[in-house]
């Protein structure tokens, strides 16, 4: 008896579902002049919205980064000679700028500063900046809420009372870019490929930017992965050439006093002997030390082509640019279900409230 009367209830709870299924339907049926109408003017906002916003352009530029070798451990029996002159052959920057380090820095303010502050290649009279304030009419609101910010010029530094309208001008385009127009990542964390998209409304600034940008960083990597072998090779190169001039400097004192004296009496050799071994030893000497340093000073060149980074550049942005806008069947399509459904949430609002006050 028991298990009949949930199947009772049961096949009841059932039908009432069923039933206010129905329900549902019919008073939504009730109101189709409702939804139609709003899928009309739904469709309509979605051919507006199609018609007035702008294309948006993507630039992309991808590049294969090869990190350079550390020096080989085989260096270490010259660290020593080399430490004498202050030379350090550890070899390699360390882990600078690897993995998400390279991704974080074409975010960075200063790389994103310094391709703004490009000029462009299509007019040179113009920075890159200055392209980007006429596409997003930033100027138009200086003209009505603050004309003094029209005289700042962006190719001078330290414009006098100006310049924390042109850094705070400046930190507001590179959010906004970082935000909305700015994507840098590696398609695969398998592959060393590194993609950089930049989009905007205007096909001219999408394609420079990206192409400063990418000029600024890769340069700016190359530098720093390099530098501290740059400096080895310098100094080295420095203490190479002192101590092989102060030979060839002895070497010529121990022919002169040779020379100053031709027909020597034997009973002074004393003064020919002695000058003479003495700039003899100190060429001798001068002459391992260079042996030393010139040995050190190759195997810090072979250290640096080791250690300098790869960067080839695969794709880069041409015209012309990939174009993205929403189309004239799509825009229609979309507006007319997002206003449909606003449409049945409405009527379903006002049917429960109506029930609620009612009862």
């Amino acid at each position: 008896m028991a298990t009949e009367a949930n199947k009772n209830e049961k096949a009841l709870g059932v039908k009432e579902v069923i039933l206010a299924l129905q329900d549902w339907v019919k008073y939504f049926i009730s109101k189709w002049y409702i939804l139609l109408i709003a899928g009309f003017v739904g469709a309509g906002a979605g051919i507006l919205y199609a018609k007035f916003t702008k294309p948006v352009f993507t630039a992309t530029t991808t590049f294969v980064l090869e990190s350079g070798e550390k020096a080989a451990g085989g260096l270490g029996q010259y660290a020593g000679v080399a430490a004498m002159v202050g030379i350090d052959l550890g070899g390699g920057s360390g882990g600078i700028f690897q993995g998400d380090n390279l991704l974080e820095l074409y975010k960075s303010r200063k790389m994103l500063e310094a391709a703004l502050l490009t000029p462009l290649k299509s007019d040179s009279s113009k920075l890159l900046i200055d392209r980007y304030l006429d596409v997003s009419e930033m100027k138009k609101d200086w003209k009505s809420k603050k004309p003094v910010l029209m005289e700042i010029d962006f190719r001078k530094n330290n414009q006098a009372g100006l310049q924390r309208d042109r850094d705070s001008i400046l930190q507001k385009i590179i959010k906004d870019i970082n935000k909305g127009s700015l994507s840098v990542a590696k398609p695969s964390s398998k592959l060393s490929i590194i993609k950089v998209d930049v989009k905007s409304e205007d096909e001219i600034f999408a394609k420079e930017f990206n192409e400063a940008l990418v000029n600024e960083v890769n340069a700016f990597y190359l530098a720093t992965k390099t530098k501290k072998s740059l400096n080895n090779i310098e100094i080295l190169q420095h203490k190479t050439d002192s101590v092989r001039a102060v030979m060839y400097g002895s070497i010529s004192t121990a022919a002169a006093v040779i020379d100053a004296t031709p027909n020597l009496n034997p009973t002074r050799q004393v003064q020919r002997i002695v000058p003479s071994q003495r700039s003899q030893f100190s060429a001798e000497t001068n002459k391992a030390i260079l042996g030393q340093l010139v040995q050190n000073l190759e195997m810090s060149k072979m250290a640096l082509m080791k250690e300098a980074p790869l960067i080839q550049t695969v794709d880069t942005p041409i015209y012309p640019l990939e174009k993205k806008k929403v189309g004239l069947i799509k825009a229609p399509v979309i507006g007319a279900f997002l206003f449909g459904l606003l449409a049945i949430i409405w009527v379903t609002i006002k049917r429960l409230f109506t029930s609620v006050i009612a009862n």
